[in-house]
């Protein structure tokens, strides 16, 4: 398995150049198309057994899926978009009763930490597909998804002040960070409410700082003891983690010192041989090349962080898709299956979207002559399992459609995206300066 890996990747980087492919007005920066597969250094990613998409196809998925998203909010003031998975907490008298689930002593509710953290990413995409300083309805939910956020950040289990263990409010430090971030530079965050809002950004950072893993950096939603204790970095969060630390330095906000330099040292840890990325690492890793058919998203997503923070390469970035593309099949097996992380690589079904969030991530970081080849193939193997209903979904939770769906829109409109923030100063009409009450020294700047 790994001797195959290492030929796919070997032809991923001495390749021949290939033909021009199709452009796209969404998922494609602009001035683009004129600069398509003109070098003679651009290779040809691996193919894939899925039918060629027409652009006007994706447009169309985009718009349905908009309406679909809209259609799904839900939460005591229609304002929220849960992610539902197999963890679950003990219910309360105050849960939503729609999220509860069991009877008598044995209720259980969605966390508090997929519901801030399935809202904000879907309002992400929301923000995402143009046309929405004009839509009314899309506003209207959007701003529903930002208080809710806002007011979450006095749940109790939103408290960085806890015991440890598995915890998953750390996802919503960060998604909801993020989504309030992205608000904000949109100019969607009324006078009025601005102080609560930066407000909320500073507790969604100071929570992350507050549960980062001592001695090793970064974070894990499944700690196995206290705070307090060491435990090994996981390559599923941290990337995003530091993601939104990169946004709110970008956005004038302080962040802990070293908070991000420690992060990117403990996924250094993750990284084995031939780039493939342990499922979490307190030392340096050990993991066999064999595990890189379920170790792809992880790969994609922390090749991607390392590129943005300027440690990265082109190859190593090359070589995760090579991977996702090349082992696609083995993600498949995984969606919409019950278990979570069944032998041999220990996939779970969450995985699936995840890595094709961060494949489309990832692509945006190569050089732009190679970009819409690899688009290429990640638009038609997003198109080849789209459900019936016109959604994506990789768990057996209906809800849990609206987040598969959210990161596919994020996925197909990531091009536009990226080229509009990758080092790209926010725009001063709409952020006024955060005030904080204390400045924080960083050096992640």
């Amino acid at each position: 398995m790994a001797m195959k890996t290492i030929l796919i990747i070997a032809t991923i980087l001495t390749g021949t150049s290939p033909a021009p492919a199709q452009q796209a007005p969404i998922t494609t920066p602009p001035s683009a198309e004129d600069q398509i597969v003109t070098s003679t250094d651009v290779v040809m990613p691996p193919e894939v057994e899925a039918p060629e998409v027409e652009q006007a196809e994706i447009d169309a998925a985009v718009a349905a899926s908009v309406a679909m998203l809209l259609s799904r909010q839900e939460g005591p003031t229609k304002a929220e978009w849960p992610y539902q998975g197999v963890y679950r907490v003990g219910a309360t008298e105050d849960d939503p009763e729609s999220l509860i689930e069991g009877r008598r002593g044995r209720q259980t509710v969605i966390p508090i930490g997929y519901r801030v953290g399935g809202t904000s990413i879907v309002g992400n995409a929301l923000l995402r597909v143009p046309g929405c300083d004009d839509d009314e309805q899309r506003r209207t939910a959007l701003e529903r998804a930002r208080a809710f956020v806002v007011e979450s950040t006095s749940h109790a289990n939103m408290n960085p002040k806890y015991g440890g263990g598995y915890d998953v409010r750390g996802w919503g430090y960060i998604y909801g960070g993020d989504f309030l971030l992205a608000m904000r530079e949109r100019g969607f965050v009324a006078d009025a409410d601005r102080e609560r809002h930066d407000d909320a950004i500073r507790f969604y950072l100071d929570g992350l700082a507050a549960i980062e893993i001592p001695e090793v950096g970064g974070w894990n939603y499944a700690r196995r003891g206290p705070l307090a204790a060491p435990s090994g970095t996981s390559p599923f969060m941290t990337p995003p983690g530091v993601q939104v630390l990169i946004e709110a330095t970008r956005q004038g906000f302080p962040v802990a010192e070293g908070l991000r330099d420690r992060a990117m040292a403990a996924l250094e840890l993750t990284l084995g041989e031939d780039g493939v990325v342990a499922y979490s690492a307190q030392r340096k890793t050990r993991e066999s090349p064999d595990m890189i058919p379920g170790a792809m998203g992880r790969m994609l997503a922390v090749e991607t962080v390392r590129s943005e923070t300027g440690v990265g390469t082109d190859a190593a970035i090359r070589a995760a898709l090579a991977a996702f593309v090349t082992h696609w099949d083995e993600l498949l097996k995984r969606k919409q299956q019950d278990g979570t992380h069944v032998a041999p690589y220990g996939v779970a079904p969450y995985y699936f979207f995840y890595a094709h969030g961060y494949a489309a991530e990832a692509i945006e970081r190569l050089p732009e002559a190679e970009r819409a080849l690899w688009r290429d193939r990640l638009n038609r193997l997003l198109m080849s399992v789209r459900d019936d209903d016109g959604s994506w979904n990789d768990r057996v939770f209906p809800r849990s459609a609206a987040y598969g769906t959210a990161v596919t829109v994020l996925a197909f409109t990531e091009p536009v995206h990226a080229a509009r923030t990758l080092n790209t100063p926010p725009s001063p009409k709409k952020l006024p300066p955060p005030d904080a009450a204390e400045e924080t020294a960083s050096d992640d700047s």
